[in-house]
């Protein structure tokens, strides 16, 4: 299988897991809302994408779950959970089990990145054919977006969930002889300021996930105002 693979990596939203410093901002129930609307944008993205999906739920309870998720999807979906340890060694064992059953060109995608578009999946793939590695950062240190056509190294020490991410990855890369190609920075949704930066990059969005998106996001913006009045 040579066509890149779209891979999502994802939890199943719950009520207080995760973007913790979100909820610090909004409360659980609001911050469920934006972790919903965040996930149905990356769903968006793998029934848009031409060739083979993967979503990766992180823990095996949540298969069926994801199963249910991919229905709309009009490539092919496969659900393959995520195994234990930190981020790293997730990433690790899912690039190891994929690769297993033929799929060569992965590009590795979370569930908190609606920036992303159809033009930054082309030149992902676009420049795949080139480099071992490409790589989307993120404006806050982190990546955005990650794809390899050769196994990753041990990802199990880098800095996740830092600042210092992007880089670390990058030297990972490179110093196991892996050529690296890093496109235009892209915005990941972690804190209140990302939010609010949504409204400005969503502005002009037609896909349906990115409106609805778009439209809590105001309100909230809104409601966060007129408390604060």
């Amino acid at each position: 299988m040579t066509e890149p693979a779209l891979i999502l990596v994802c939890k199943k939203p719950a009520p207080g897991i995760g973007k913790q410093r979100l909820t610090a901002r909004l409360g659980i129930e609001t911050t469920q809302k934006v972790a919903d609307a965040l996930l149905a944008c990356a769903l968006e993205d793998a029934c848009d994408w031409p060739g083979p999906v993967v979503i990766a739920p992180a823990n095996v309870e949540d298969v069926e779950w994801a199963r249910a998720l991919s229905a709309p999807a009009t490539s092919p979906v496969t659900v393959v959970p995520q195994g234990t340890g930190n981020l790293g060694q997730r990433l690790n064992a899912l690039d190891q089990t994929l690769r297993a059953q033929g799929m060569k060109q992965l590009v590795f995608i979370g569930s908190d990145s609606p920036g992303l578009d159809s033009a930054d999946y082309a030149t992902t793939r676009e420049a795949l054919q080139h480099a071992d590695i490409v790589l989307i950062p993120a404006r806050d240190g982190g990546v955005v977006l990650m794809a390899n056509r050769y196994a990753w190294p041990d990802l199990s020490p880098l800095p996740w969930s830092s600042d210092q991410l992007g880089t670390a990855l990058i030297n990972a890369c490179r110093n196991a002889r892996q050529t690296v190609k890093t496109l235009r920075p892209g915005t990941d949704v972690d804190e209140m300021e990302d939010l609010v930066r949504l409204v400005s990059l969503l502005q002009r969005d037609s896909r349906p996930a990115r409106c609805a998106l778009l439209e809590l996001t105001q309100n909230i913006i809104s409601t966060l105002k007129i408390a604060n009045a």
